[in-house]
Parts: structure tokens; C-alpha cells; sequence
């Protein structure tokens, strides 16, 4: 074991180890000509080292060397000490700060403001090194090699798995990721950029529960994670998409998943920040038509939330003797309720509630004093899409929605719900819950 104090290649002068183990040493050292802090990480060429991780490591250093980016260590010096010590160094640049693996065992509590800001910044990491040619492959994205850094951005560090070239068919491989973070696809030697974006979902599940993605339970293949958690329903099904078993069923890049992710940000952006401060929108009334028979699901009780677009002071005027509505469509990024009342001459006759949490749903129309509820799980929607109310001389537009096999209808027929706002109100439910 080297000693602190000691200086390698007449430049680099230990000062605390960060870690160890067989035949690897991490250290924080002095560059004596710069003064400044770098990592220096060792490997000895011994019986406990085998030929592959010294060709992981050589690789390391000569991907490093060619990196460019803002938030990736930067590459300083690679070379072999004398042939008594055997050591090869790797020297980069080093990140003050905490890694995230670090900030878990501390009990820190990730909200989902902060994984979203994990997630976007990760992403464009990934994107830089997958459009590179080749694609660069990290490999191994996991807390511990994601570093908070003192400038508040998050660094991804350690490529000592990297890999810069694709498998060539039938060749030996050796298999690198860590359990639970690894896709399978991965674990049988054959990485895709879609393997990185399974480990970033896994690690972003793990800094959400606090459990790391191999403790969490499975059901069909999927990490169950939303358990205690209130998220907006959009992310949960983008950490779904991210962490599929396929990866074909994955995002085809990163900079998709990136795409995906600002969506829904964007629609949970454009919500009211109080209750009574409404979004504008041309609006008509809209009524929830069953087209099926009714769906047994476990009885919810979500609490009321509606964003309200609106027409001016919130509601739709009308002309003497016509109907007047207002709808409200009320957004935070963990709810959402669409309440739409019909009116005639101020007195109701039919009024509609759909309620979105971040583990249920629940729909519910009055007619007259009759009412009829349907209620169910945010993951039994399949679909949110555009749909069509057949009526006896008129067509009305429609948005559908998809449970199983039973599908129910947002419309209006008096006055008539528009193609403009069938669209607006179709693309606000979609992007809230995350579907396309």
C-alpha cells in the first residue's frame, strides 16, 4: 500500500485515501506544479489483478483523455510507476463534494423536485457521451458515482466500466454493472445506450424510496416504488418506461427521455399557483359518457383539486335564454381535477368531477340529483386519446379514455365541446399523466 506524503512521478503527492480494496487505491493528492487537488486512482498488476481490469482501466484513462464536458472529471495524467512498485495511476480532476450514495446514508430525503433536476442534468450528460462516435457507454450509474458538487450541479464520475465500442459478435465479454442497477441486457455483455437509461431510472427510484432498486418488490417485470409516495403520475410512468425489462421498450435515447421529461414538467408548469388564479382557455362543458359497463376497482376517496381554464372572470358568458358552463381544470404537479357544471337559467341540471392523485382516479357525474361514480388505479389507464360522442344527428368530439377494455367519454353536447378544446383538454390530461 503506498503511504501518504509520498510523492508519484515527481508530481503527485498523496494526501488521504479515499478507498481501497484488492489491488486498487484511490487517494486525493497535490499536483505540486498547480497545487491542485486531483484523484489519483492505482491499480497493481499482481496475481489479484487480472488482464481485463487492466485493460478497463487503460480504457478509463483513454476515454477520459477525450472527454470534454462540464460535469465529467477531467483527464490530467496516466502512467506506470517503476517496475519494483508496478502501480499504474490514473490522475483527474477532483469534484469537492458528496455523492449521492453519501447523502442517502446521511437520511436525506430526495424530493421529486430534486430527482427531476438530477434526472435533466444526467440526462444531458448522457446525451453528450451517447452522440459521441462511437457512443461512449458509462455502465455503471449508481449513487455512489454521482457527485452533488459544491457548485450545486451533479457530476457522474468513475468510468472505470466505460465502454466505447460495440461487442463484436461472438466475442468474450466481462460482465460490469452493479446488481439492481444493471439492466439484464447488460449483465449478458451486450450494453446499448438504452442500458445506461435503465441504471439512470433505477438510481433515481433509489434516491425517491430510500431502498435500493434490488430490495424493491417486482410485479410483471416492473419496480414497484410508488408505495408512501405522492408523485405526479407523469414521472412515475417515466421512471417505468426508463427501468422496461426490454429495452426496446425503453426510450430510444436520451435525449428522448429528456423530451419526454420537459412535457411534463411543462404541463404541470402551467397550472394556477393559487386556487382562485385561473388559467385562460375558451372553454365549453364537458360530459363523462360511459361506454361500458361499470369496472370494479378499490373504492378511493382523493381529495378535490381542479388548473381552470377559463374565459373571462371564469366563466363562459352566454346569451339570454342559453346555456351558460364553466369548466375547471385545476393542476398541481401530484393532482389533478376537471370539474365541469352545465347551467341553465342558474339552475344546475348536470355537473361532472374527474379526479387524478398519484395512485388513483376517480369519475363522477350528477344528473338531477343522480349521481354514478367510477373509480380505479392511475396505472389501469392505458390510453388517454381523441374519441367520438355518436349523437342522433350530430357527431360530438370526445376525449377517451382507455381502462382495460372500457373506455369512457369526456364531451359536451350543449353547448357542443369544440375540436380547439377537445385538443387542449386532451393534451393537458395526456402530459399531466405522462401518456402519449
Amino acid at each position: 500500500m503506498l503511504q501518504a506524503q509520498q510523492i508519484l512521478q515527481e508530481r503527485y503527492q498523496l494526501q488521504t485515501c479515499l478507498g481501497h480494496n484488492a489491488g486498487r487505491e484511490t487517494w486525493l493528492a497535490i499536483d505540486c506544479q498547480t497545487q491542485a487537488p486531483v484523484v489519483t486512482k492505482l491499480l497493481t498488476f499482481s496475481d489479484r489483478v487480472h488482464w481485463e481490469q487492466l485493460r478497463l482501466f487503460e480504457r478509463e484513462a483513454q476515454v477520459l483523455k477525450q472527454l470534454t464536458h462540464p460535469q465529467i472529471p477531467r483527464y490530467h495524467d496516466f502512467f506506470c510507476l517503476d517496475d519494483r512498485l508496478f502501480w499504474f495511476a490514473l490522475v483527474q480532476s477532483h469534484i469537492p463534494g458528496r455523492s449521492l450514495k453519501q447523502m442517502l446514508e446521511q437520511g436525506h430525503v430526495f424530493s421529486e423536485s430534486e430527482v427531476r433536476r438530477i434526472a435533466k442534468q444526467l440526462l444531458q450528460i448522457l446525451i453528450y457521451l451517447h452522440e459521441l462516435s462511437p457512443p461512449v457507454l458509462h455502465r455503471d450509474i449508481k449513487p455512489s458515482n454521482l457527485i452533488l458538487a459544491e457548485d450545486h450541479n451533479i457530476y457522474l464520475v468513475d468510468f472505470g466500466t466505460v465502454q466505447d465500442r460495440a461487442a463484436k459478435e461472438g466475442a468474450t465479454f466481462t460482465v460490469v454493472g452493479t446488481y439492481g442497477y444493471a439492466p439484464l441486457e447488460q449483465l449478458g455483455g451486450r450494453a446499448t445506450p438504452a442500458s445506461d437509461l435503465y441504471a439512470l431510472g433505477a438510481t433515481l427510484i433509489h434516491l425517491l424510496t430510500g431502498v435500493a432498486p434490488a430490495d424493491l418488490p417486482q410485479a410483471d417485470g416492473r419496480l414497484q416504488f410508488t408505495a408512501g409516495l405522492t408523485l405526479n403520475p407523469g414521472l412515475v410512468r417515466w421512471l417505468w418506461r426508463l427501468t422496461e425489462i426490454n429495452a426496446t421498450s425503453r426510450f430510444a435515447t436520451a435525449r428522448a427521455a429528456l423530451q419526454s421529461l420537459l412535457t411534463n414538467e411543462a404541463a404541470i408548469a402551467n397550472m394556477a399557483t393559487e386556487p382562485n388564479d385561473l388559467v385562460q382557455h375558451p372553454s365549453a362543458p364537458a360530459i363523462l359518457q360511459p361506454q361500458s359497463r361499470n369496472v370494479s376497482h378499490p373504492a378511493i376517496a382523493p381529495e378535490p383539486v381542479a388548473v381552470n381554464p377559463r374565459t373571462e372572470n371564469g366563466k363562459r358568458r352566454s346569451k339570454r335564454g342559453e346555456k351558460a358552463c364553466d369548466l375547471h381544470l385545476q393542476k398541481s404537479p401530484q393532482r389533478l381535477e376537471l370539474a365541469i357544471n352545465t347551467k341553465r337559467f342558474n339552475l344546475r341540471t348536470f355537473a361532472t368531477e374527474a379526479r387524478f392523485d398519484s395512485q388513483q382516479f376517480e369519475i363522477c357525474w350528477r344528473w338531477f340529483g343522480l349521481s354514478r361514480r367510477q373509480q380505479g388505479l392511475i396505472t389501469d389507464i392505458d390510453h388517454v386519446s381523441k374519441g367520438e360522442l355518436q349523437g342522433a344527428q350530430k357527431v360530438f368530439p370526445a376525449v377517451k379514455l382507455t381502462v382495460g377494455v372500457h373506455e369512457y367519454l369526456i364531451t359536451s353536447v350543449k353547448p357542443p365541446l369544440t375540436e380547439a378544446d377537445r385538443d387542449w383538454l386532451l393534451q393537458a390530461i395526456q402530459q399531466w399523466l405522462g401518456l402519449e
